[in-house]
């Protein structure tokens, strides 16, 4: 039995998301509302419609497992040929840990990327960590005062899950933190 997901975007030939040219699958659900997203559309779990300038847009599809690895193993050859790959972002994976987990056993030795703020059950982030190839770690705030302030949510889980990762032997990941003026380039 396959599981299903919500998703708000597919980006073929991306080049900001990881090494090589990639396809970054943007699912949607988020537990923070950060005052600065860059992707309101993924906060909401399910499909919607949005107000957009030109009237309104659906945002989010739901996709089965294999539906949505049948659609990234079929740029396969194109990603392999460039050291690409496939990014998955969000939203916040975590949130749909089950079904990213399940896309990832579906895929076609293509090198895998978890894009994640760390939110999310320790179980949940084992599962996606241990089946990526590189992990981007959007760590907010370290504050807990200001994370909360800003993010409407405990940056406890994150820290632990971080924390978790620097113990681990694998998967090589990179710490990012947004630079936003007066919030997180404060020194907090």
């Amino acid at each position: 039995m396959t599981t299903s997901g919500v998703v708000f975007d597919i980006k073929e030939f991306a080049i900001h998301d990881g090494p090589g040219i990639r396809t970054t699958v943007f699912l949607k659900g988020c537990p923070l509302r950060c005052r600065w997203c860059h992707n309101p559309e993924g906060l909401i779990a399910e499909p919607q419609e949005m107000a957009v300038p030109s009237g309104r847009r659906a945002a989010g599809r739901r996709y089965t497992a294999s539906d949505l690895a049948t659609i990234i193993n079929r740029q396969g050859e194109v990603l392999k040929m460039n050291d690409g790959g496939v990014t998955f972002s969000g939203g916040e994976p975590l949130f749909q840990a089950a079904f990213v987990a399940e896309v990832m056993d579906r895929l076609d030795d293509l090198h895998v990327l978890l894009d994640t703020s760390g939110y999310g059950k320790r179980a949940d982030f084992d599962r996606l960590a241990q089946r990526s190839d590189l992990i981007y770690f959007d760590l907010k705030l370290k504050d807990p005062e200001a994370h909360q302030s800003w993010t409407g949510a405990d940056n406890a889980p994150i820290l632990q899950n971080l924390h978790a990762l620097c113990e681990a032997a694998a998967p090589p990941f990179v710490i990012r933190i947004p630079l936003v003026p007066g919030v997180t380039d404060t020194g907090r």
